[in-house]
């Protein structure tokens, strides 16, 4: 195999609580609750298993005074939890008056996002986007200037339309829409810096619900600033339409080296787990070789040489043990997140995949000798049998991970970037 790295767009640092964004950082993966922020426990509750699952930010609703009283509350159950996750308030419409009205709401946030598509000027005239910005200088926040195609200035929008109506060959409504998000980003973001926000406390998005519209939008916005961009397909939709949509946009993307920070923005099914959309964003960079979270495992598809359920069982169990023991293992060892472990089916590649891995285990397909032989670090070391080939090879893996990898020093981060693997 040989190794490339995908160039990364050089961007401005950004540091959101201790965790940098941009530069030379690896990309972060942030989550969004979905519950009601007056529900301080229940709110709590949903941001530890997001940063459990590795969630690296954490973005609430901050909409009403009861939800901004709140704030501190949350932040500090999650501290008594152990959990130091930096939160993100999330601000519309009246963003400027929650942030003057109560100032430990504004210092328990590490980021505010605004929106500057429903953020102007009120009835008495109050420039709000500048009061919002005067409160973030005040507890030296960084903000994330996000702006949405379903909550674009639409006074801007129509001057656009107009300007373009008047050109000699007019662009299409699409082509004058994407040009209407990046303007409202960039000159957003100019007028925060005229109003004294730094350069480095600035996060650009400019989210649409379109494949092609995000890409043509980033490639765009990218060329034209070196703020660090946050990637994520807005209204991605339910199940795998969602986790399909976002992986083609964010991939094509991250492959030209674009974007700092992603979100996988799925609708949840009814009573489904948050943490998906967390799993989804880790697999995302993992796959391409930018992040390590955690073991990856390769399994067997199955054919008609695997009429067993017996190897997808297996597969599906390891996977789980996987993510289950990363929390305890991130922390206690050093480049456990990069093993590979292999679970295959047949003779057919079940040997050669499971010596290419850190850990495998090659099935026996139908018709075949009912035995699994297991290679470790490309040499066979054992043949399993029985009916407690599960339970027996976990515990190969188990006892592998804490002969093969080293203790994690005292204070060394667990966010690793690694080059691609291109076969």
């Amino acid at each position: 195999m040989s190794h490339v790295v995908i160039p990364r767009r050089l961007t401005q640092r950004v540091m959101v609580g201790d965790i940098a964004i941009g530069g030379e950082a690896p990309v972060v993966v942030q989550s969004m609750t979905n519950t009601d922020t007056v529900d301080a426990e229940g709110t709590a509750k949903q941001i530890f298993e997001l940063a459990q699952a590795g969630s690296e930010l954490v973005r609430i609703t901050v909409n009403t005074s009861e939800a901004a009283a709140q704030v501190p509350r949350i932040r500090e159950l999650l501290d008594a939890m152990g959990c130091h996750v930096p939160l993100v308030g999330d601000f519309h419409y009246n963003g400027h008056r929650l942030l003057t009205e109560f100032p430990e709401c504004a210092r328990a946030l590490a980021k505010y996002r605004i929106n500057p598509g429903n953020v102007g000027r009120n009835r008495k005239g109050e420039d709000q986007f500048a009061m919002m910005i005067a409160v973030a200088r005040q507890y030296d926040k960084p903000v994330r200037i996000g702006v949405n195609w379903g909550s674009l200035d639409q006074d801007l929008v129509v001057r656009m339309m107009d300007e373009n109506a008047k050109l000699p060959e007019p662009k299409d409504v699409a082509e004058v829409t994407r040009a209407a998000l990046i303007a409202s980003a960039l000159d957003s973001a100019r007028r925060a810096e005229e109003l004294g926000l730094p350069h480095d406390r600035i996060v650009l998005s400019c989210k649409v619900s379109e494949v092609q519209d995000l890409i043509a939008v980033y490639r765009e916005l990218a060329q034209r600033c070196d703020y660090p961009l946050h990637l994520g397909l807005t209204e991605a939709g339910m199940g795998s339409k969602g986790i399909v949509a976002s992986t083609a946009a964010l991939a094509v993307l991250l492959q030209d080296g674009i974007g700092d920070t992603i979100r996988i923005s799925l609708t949840p099914e009814p009573g489904g787990d948050r943490t998906q959309e967390v799993v989804v964003a880790q697999e995302i960079l993992q796959t391409m070789g930018l992040r390590s979270f955690a073991p990856m495992v390769t399994a067997c598809p199955g054919c008609g040489r695997t009429t067993s359920t017996v190897f997808q069982e297996l597969a599906q169990s390891i996977q789980s043990y996987l993510r289950a023991q990363m929390p305890v293992w991130r922390e206690q060892y050093s480049g456990v997140e990069e093993m590979s472990v292999a679970v295959m089916g047949c003779i057919v590649n079940g040997p050669g995949e499971s010596k290419l891995a850190n850990i495998g285990i090659s099935l026996p397909g139908t018709g075949e000798n009912p035995a699994a032989p297991v290679y470790v670090d490309g040499e066979k070391v054992t043949t399993l049998r029985g009916e407690n080939i599960a339970e027996e090879f976990t515990q190969i893996v188990s006892d592998y991970v804490a002969r093969k990898y080293a203790p994690r020093a005292e204070g060394e981060t667990v966010r690793r970037q690694i080059p691609i693997q291109s076969i």
